[in-house]
């Protein structure tokens, strides 16, 4: 079968033609993938950024884990799943013996595997996952909007951890998938919501028409003078979706006393943070990565709703068969897309 492989550690991904993977053990589920994202995380695996040498020692290995599609095969002893299911996984395998697993926090194990960036994951025509971490997608979820359920899983964490309340002012800093996720679910909450990028047209028009309300470009504006004009005083929470290390300086500078800022972005570079002006502030520093079990049925039953799915669906801006994979990853790079579906069963 086709798979998009990384192979050595160095920049660059490999299309190429490998076995399929071994039927699912006990316990496991094998999946026919019909639609998997292209995540930040992927690029920056395409890419070779630093803070992504924990791959190497699996390597070879399929990259994809934004994925949904249909059970082929189930392993000894799973129940509640039938083949032919509408299925999505969280790709986060914890251990399931540390002090993290038995509190059901497998996104804090230690030893923690994620389907995609330590073993085989869906770009390709078939994977395998824990049934435990599966999810039957809701009637009238086809597979294109199931496989936006990881990240968005990702930015309703992101929203919890910045506790956002009725009311809040938010500040959301960059306009891609995880961004737009998390104003779009932050909006829902009831907070006032600023999603504000740089030289993003085409990604702020698409949070528009998904009927985020206020936008910003700051290549034609300050940040400061875009949360004034939004909210006329400081915002109470800033969530940083951009990668880009002086977005959060920046953010800080922004954000009201005992404010909340909340880091999802995975950055290249060290930060040298205004610490006494924080302690001053009372500012909180916050980072959201991965998600959590409680994330995945909220994120499911927005899903189920037809007029949610057809906001959410706006992010879903091109579509290509697998073996169109490396020009999707150089599309997604130039920033030529807001959210990529690779389709393995496309030609």
């Amino acid at each position: 079968m086709l798979a998009l492989r990384k192979t050595n550690a160095a920049p660059g991904l490999e299309a190429l033609q490998i076995p399929p993977p071994a039927p699912p053990g006990p316990g496991e589920i094998g999946i026919r993938v019909a639609a998997a994202g292209i995540c930040g995380s992927d690029i920056h695996a395409y890419e070779w950024t630093p803070g992504y040498e924990f791959m190497a020692p699996h390597m070879p290995l399929t990259l994809g884990h934004e994925f949904a599609g249909h059970v082929a095969a189930l392993g000894e002893g799973v129940e509640g799943f039938a083949i032919g299911d509408a299925v999505t996984a969280w790709p986060t395998i914890g251990c399931g013996r540390c002090r993290a697993c038995r509190e059901g926090r497998n996104q804090d194990c230690q030893a923690r595997r994620i389907l995609g960036l330590h073993c085989d994951g869906g770009f390709a025509a078939q994977v395998v996952a824990p049934a435990s971490h599966c999810f039957r997608l809701p009637e009238g979820v086809d597979a294109e909007m199931g496989a936006l359920s990881e990240p968005l899983s990702i930015a309703d964490n992101a929203v919890e951890v910045a506790a956002i309340t009725p009311g809040d002012a938010v500040l959301v800093l960059g306009p891609g998938p995880i961004g737009l996720g998390i104003a779009w679910i932050a909006q829902q909450r009831g907070a006032r919501v600023l999603l504000a990028g740089f030289g993003d047209a085409r990604r702020l028009d698409c949070a528009r028409r998904m009927g985020i309300a206020h936008t910003a470009d700051l290549a034609e504006t300050s940040m400061a003078e875009a949360v004034r004009s939004c909210f006329g005083e400081k915002a109470d929470r800033v969530i940083e979706a951009t990668g880009v290390t002086a977005s959060i300086t920046d953010g800080l500078s922004v954000l009201r006393s005992s404010g909340v800022l909340v880091i999802t972005g995975i950055h290249s570079r060290p930060l040298e943070l205004p610490v006494t002006a924080m302690v001053r502030n009372k500012h909180q520093l916050r980072a959201a990565h991965d998600t959590t079990w409680a994330a995945w049925p909220r994120v499911l039953a927005l899903l189920a709703d037809p007029g949610h799915r057809a906001q959410l669906g706006l992010m879903v801006t091109h579509r290509l068969p697998l073996r169109e994979g490396l020009r999707g990853f150089e599309m997604a790079r130039r920033r030529d897309a807001v959210k990529i579906l690779l389709r393995p069963g496309d030609g």
